[in-house]
C-alpha cells in the first residue's frame, strides 16, 4: 500500500495530540496471526493513520503495536489502558504496557472501562499513580474511557483528564451525543469506541459519514482486516456526502435497532449461570445483520441454550449502565433463535 499524503487531523483537547480524525482500534488485532497482525498495523501507518487504540486487556495487540512501529515510535500517537482498581496495579500495568509497546513512554494512558471518575485523594490512590507516571515522562497525558454517560460527562468536566473514550455512533441518543459539545466546551479530546456499534452497524460508509460530522470526535474504528483498512481510507480519499440517501438508510437502522438495544459493554458479566450476555442479547439482531452461519454452530447453540440455566438472579440487570431488562432481552433472544434455527436447519434438509 502506498504512504498517503495526509489524512484530515484534529487534536485532542488540550492534551495538544495531533491525531489522524481516521484512528486505529487495535483490539481485533488480537484475533489474526501475529506477522499479520504486523503487517496491518504498518500498512495503517503508510496509508497515512497515525493514532492506535489498544489496551492492556486486548492480548497480544500492544506487542504487535510494539513490533510494528518500534523503529518509528515518533511517528505514531499511541493510547492504551489498565483496568486496575489500585494504584500497584495499575504501575504493573503500566510498566508490561511500555514492555509490549516496546517504548519508554506512551502518549495517552486511559483508566479502562471506569465505573467512577476517579480523582485525587481517594484510598486507592489511582489518580496519583497516573499523576506520578506522567511526572516521570512515562505516559503524557491521562484519560478516561467509560460506557456511563454520567461518568464520562463528571471526566470531561472535571479538568482532571485531557481525553474521553465512550460509545458513539449513529444509534446514539441525543444525550450520549450532547457529550461532543461537553468535550468541546471543556477542551477535552473525545475519542468514539463502538463506532460500529460492536459490528451491528455493518455499513461502515454510513457510519464513518455521521460521526465526521462532529469536528471533535475522533472515531478508532476497529479494524482486522486489509480490506477493511483500504474500506475506511478509501472514504478519507473520496468522502462520502452526509446526503439524503444516506440520512434515509440511517433512519432504517435507528428504527430497527431502537428500543432496547444492547451495547455489548459486558458490564453486565460474568453471568453465574456462564451466559455470554454481551452477546446473547444482541443475538435476534445479529442472526438477521452479520454473518448468520457463523451463530449456528454447534458451540453457538451451546451457548445459546445455557438461557435455560438462568436463575434469575437479576444482578446482570442492575449492572446494566443503560438500564436495559437483560433478563427479558436474553429470554427474547434465546425464542428468537430456536425459531431461527429451526427454519435454517429444515430449509437445508
Amino acid at each position: 500500500m502506498n504512504a498517503a499524503a495526509g489524512l484530515e487531523r484534529t487534536v485532542l483537547g488540550r492534551s495538544g495530540v495531533g491525531v489522524t480524525r481516521l484512528a486505529f482500534g487495535a483490539l481485533p488485532v488480537q484475533r489474526i496471526p501475529f506477522d499479520d497482525g504486523v503487517a496491518l498495523l504498518r500498512a495503517a501507518r503508510y496509508g497515512g493513520i497515525n493514532f492506535f487504540d489498544t489496551a492492556r486487556g486486548y492480548g497480544d495487540s500492544e506487542a504487535k503495536i510494539g513490533a510494528a512501529f518500534s523503529g518509528a515510535r515518533e511517528k505514531v500517537a499511541i493510547a492504551s489502558k489498565s483496568p486496575a482498581l489500585a494504584a500497584a496495579d495499575y504501575a504493573r500495568d503500566l510498566e508490561e504496557s511500555l514492555k509490549q509497546l516496546r517504548t519508554d513512554y506512551i502518549d495517552i494512558y486511559q483508566f479502562h472501562l471506569a465505573k467512577k471518575c476517579h480523582r485525587p485523594g481517594e484510598p486507592d490512590g489511582l489518580y496519583e499513580a497516573a499523576l506520578e507516571a506522567k511526572a516521570s515522562g512515562k505516559i503524557r497525558h491521562i484519560g478516561l474511557t467509560a460506557h456511563r454517560l454520567e461518568v464520562a460527562v463528571e471526566a470531561a468536566k472535571s479538568g482532571l483528564y485531557e481525553t474521553v473514550q465512550f460509545p458513539l455512533s449513529y444509534l446514539s441518543d441525543a444525550k450520549d451525543l450532547e457529550l461532543a459539545a461537553i468535550c468541546r466546551e471543556n477542551n477535552v479530546g473525545l475519542i468514539a469506541m463502538k463506532a460500529l456499534a460492536g459490528g451491528l452497524v455493518t455499513d461502515a460508509r454510513l457510519a464513518w459519514v455521521f460521526l465526521r460530522q462532529y469536528e471533535n470526535i475522533v472515531p478508532i474504528w476497529g479494524i482486522q482486516r486489509m480490506s477493511e483498512l483500504e474500506e475506511f481510507l478509501s472514504f478519507e480519499k473520496n468522502p462520502p456526502k452526509y446526503d439524503e440517501e444516506i440520512k434515509s438508510a440511517i433512519a432504517r437502522d435507528r428504527e430497527d435497532l431502537s428500543g432496547n438495544y444492547c451495547r455489548g459493554c459486558a458490564y453486565c458479566l460474568p453471568c453465574p449461570a456462564n451466559i455470554e450476555l454481551n452477546w446473547v442479547t444482541r443475538m435476534t439482531q445479529a442472526l438477521r445483520r452479520l454473518d448468520t452461519e457463523s451463530f449456528l454452530t454447534p458451540e453457538w447453540r451451546a451457548k445459546m441454550a445455557l438461557v435455560d440455566d438462568c436463575i434469575h438472579c437479576g444482578a446482570c440487570k442492575s449492572r446494566c449502565p443503560y438500564e436495559l431488562d437483560t433478563p427479558t432481552l436474553i429470554a427474547e433472544a434465546w425464542r428468537d433463535y430456536r425459531i431461527f434455527a429451526a427454519e435454517w436447519d429444515a430449509a437445508r434438509g
